[in-house]
């Protein structure tokens, strides 16, 4: 074991680890692990002196026996307030019943251990924090115990722990809160031993979450609910077409509200808008809706779907930049005409719509600044706002609070939201301000799931299989032009543009695949599981139409078609297999069988789903899912991401889940334009199989996305004999 964690990965940072330990005029043991990540510049160098942290980052024994785990996520339905304290609680020995848990603010000690920033993205934060707070308990554990050796004048062998108590020799004992200070002056160990996975108490168990209470009886507050004294609303008039600017205001029936106290131009990251500040939330959205604003839109693209469309179906009949060239990129010409299959396919604009509105609450005092944000991106955040008040990051004291939902939504490089809060709180300094987003705001605020045009070439072998496949991807680059690009782009593609194709699991010999990125006048964001959403649709609907063809089993047909090397996804499908084996055999009259696996963010997961038609629409019956996901921390949670996750993938094949343009303006406003699924288009149920495994965690929040909406349209390809290449679902 060693102190901290060294590794390369593809950003290339060397990550030095230590551990602090320090007593607090409180009483009890805090402890915290930093990471510090020293510049590019600075590779090869001598590293720079450790930096001074506060020494209550992670954990806090209290003197009644609490024991405060800070966790350095933002908690937004994920359960990461619950599994992450698992983690080190399992190894510290903690009695879980005095564990409690809060949400880090943003601070250099909090960042992802990989990333380099404090962030949730990417289905990383387990994967990426397991041996991170491993470490955390395992050290903290050690602490104690040396403290408790120290005492009795006894060796740190002859003790043991169990449930917040350190036991010694001839009947010894202590509770860690008797301990805690003590254990603070003890020396930091340079190593200690983690557990066997045979001896986890908590790790692998279905432990329910620490926020569940709160959240069924309405006690847990979320950024929406923040309430402080003096505290005023605003809402922000965006312009009509992304980037425009406001020419001229008439405000007079909008200042005549009782409680309007403020009307004001701002600017946004592209354009202008109007700030219209309040005592309540409702006097400021009647007031924006009086206002009257002529927009400057001269100069901007008026993005129109119609014609976009038509311009992406040009640029997918194109070879694009190549994403990867594996074999002969003509050997599909030499194949007759009888086996080959042409698709084109089609994927709109999708939101996010999480179920709280966006919003952000600043108050600027001058030199200092606080700020409550529900935020995946705290140091991006935390950063846009200390830029716009003219302050340094760590004169913005940010606190991270829950959220409800996000899906990429509350993960924005360019911080449109903070930016316009900061904007507004600056003007009203001494004021705390909070700035909400209302849903009209969000379907038409843009930083959409990009639409998307793929147009696939497939030459079939005598056997069935895929002998070539020529595959072309059009869709605005996620990353283009941010901080991001250098890490993201290669050989000029978005690797998010072609994700869960370029990197497949299946083994087609000669596997070309190419991609267009235009630039739209939309801004565009990371959806849940990004790329993942339309390409796994792609490949996954025609597998099962290459399998129909073969005359194979869909399953079958995959486990022949996949890599050796894909074990993870060949255990999902039969584990998979095996659990709707039954049911699938047994179907009612009108009713068929999907199937759709896929691996993304570290995890394999396997599909199937039983559908019939009903009311012109798809009803899913039953949903089977299998999934491999390394270590399941808390299976408990994993199955609600799973259940959750597959809920939401239904977005892409709702009738009314797209997002359109005309004239450069958003056509839709609020649900009743944009429809998420209701509880009669979700599955009646879903089964969640975890196939065992001793290796690495992986991600859960986003895998489940991508396999629901092909593995429905397989089914209704056999109910209906028509192959789905456009979405969403518009008819049946």
């Amino acid at each position: 074991m060693r102190t901290g964690v060294k590794r390369e990965d593809n950003l290339h940072l060397n990550r030095r680890c230590f551990l602090r330990a320090s007593a607090v005029a409180a009483g009890g043991l805090m402890v915290s692990l930093y990471l510090d990540f020293p510049a590019w510049a600075q590779e090869g160098r001598p590293a720079p002196p450790p930096k001074v942290y506060p020494p209550d980052a992670f954990v806090h024994i209290r003197p009644d026996g609490k024991i405060l785990i800070t966790v350095n996520r933002l908690e937004f339905g994920q359960g990461v307030q619950t599994s992450l304290p698992m983690i080190l609680a399992d190894e510290m020995d903690a009695d879980w019943s005095q564990v409690v848990a809060e949400l880090a603010p943003a601070a250099d000690v909090y960042k992802d251990p990989i990333f380099g920033i404090q962030m949730v993205g990417g289905s990383g934060s387990i994967a990426h924090s397991f041996q991170q707070y491993r470490e955390l308990g395992a050290k903290t554990r050690a602490m104690l115990i040396a403290a408790a050796a120290d005492h009795w004048h006894v060796s740190p062998e002859q003790c043991r722990t169990e449930n917040s108590v350190v036991y010694g020799p001839n009947g010894k004992s202590s509770p860690y809160s008797e301990l805690a200070n003590h254990a603070a002056r003890q020396t930091l160990p340079e190593k200690v031993r983690l557990k066997d996975p045979t001896e986890f108490r908590l790790i692998g168990k279905k432990v329910p979450r620490l926020d569940s209470r709160a959240k069924c009886d309405g006690s847990q507050k979320f950024g929406l609910d923040l309430d402080l004294p003096g505290m005023k609303i605003a809402v922000v008039a965006h312009p009509p077409v992304f980037g425009g600017r406001v020419k001229s205001i008439d405000d007079t029936e909008a200042r005549g509200i009782a409680g309007v106290t403020d009307v004001f131009e701002i600017p946004l990251v592209k354009g202008s808008g109007v700030a219209i500040v309040a005592d309540r939330f409702w006097t400021a959205k009647q007031a924006r809706d009086r206002l009257k604003i002529d927009w400057d839109l001269s100069g901007l693209e008026a993005a129109d779907s119609s014609r976009l469309w038509t311009r992406y179906r040009e640029l997918a009949r194109t070879p694009g930049n190549v994403a990867v060239a594996n074999g002969n990129d003509k050997a599909i010409d030499g194949i007759p005409a009888a086996r080959r299959i042409v698709a084109e396919y089609e994927f709109p604009y999708l939101a996010h719509t999480p179920m709280e509105p966006l919003n952000t609450t600043i108050r600027f005092d001058g030199n200092r600044a606080e700020a409550w944000v529900p935020s995946q991106f705290q140091t991006m955040d935390q950063m846009a706002i200390a830029e716009v008040l003219g302050l340094k990051p760590d004169q913005v004291t940010f606190h991270t609070e829950f959220a409800g939902g996000g899906f990429g939504r509350r993960a924005v490089i360019d911080s449109h939201v903070q930016r316009e809060a900061a904007v507004i709180a600056k003007r009203l300094r001494g004021t705390p301000v909070k700035l909400v987003w209302t849903r009209e705001d969000d379907v038409r605020g843009g930083y959409y799931r990009p639409m998307h045009a793929h147009r696939v070439e497939i030459g079939i072998g005598a056997d069935g299989m895929p002998a070539a496949w020529r595959h072309v991807v059009v869709g605005q680059s996620l990353v283009a032009g941010t901080p991001f690009a250098a890490m993201m782009i290669k050989n000029g593609v978005d690797h998010t543009t072609v994700e869960g194709t370029s990197d497949t699991s299946y083994n087609i010999p000669n596997f070309h695949v190419s991609a267009h990125n235009p630039t739209v006048n939309v801004p565009v964001l990371w959806w849940r599981s990004v790329g993942n959403t339309h390409n796994a649709f792609v490949m996954e609907t025609l597998i099962d139409e290459l399998a129909v063809r073969a005359k194979m089993d869909p399953i079958a047909y995959r486990r022949r078609l996949l890599k050796p090397e894909a074990k993870k996804l060949r255990a999902v499908l039969d584990l998979m297999d095996q659990q709707s084996a039954a049911w699938r055999k047994s179907l009612p009259k009108g009713h068929a069988a999907g199937i759709a696996s896929h691996e993304c963010f570290g995890t394999a997961v396997a599909c199937a789903v039983d559908v019939s038609i009903e009311n012109k629409r798809p009803k899913i019956h039953r949903v089977t899912v299998a999934l491999d996901c390394g270590i399941a921390v808390n299976p408990l949670t994993i199955e609600s991401q799973f259940q959750g996750g597959i809920g939401f993938g239904v977005t892409q094949i709702m009738a009314k889940g797209a997002i359109t343009f005309k004239d450069g303006r958003v056509e839709q406003r609020n649900f009743d334009g944009y429809t998420p699924p209701y509880i009669v288009d979700t599955p009646v149920g879903v089964d969640v199989h975890i196939v065992p495994s001793g290796e690495a965690p992986t991600g859960c929040g986003e895998p489940p996305v991508p396999v629901i909406s092909p593995a429905v349209v397989n089914a209704l390809a056999r109910l209906t004999g028509k192959r789905y290449r456009s979405l969403p679902l518009s008819a049946v």
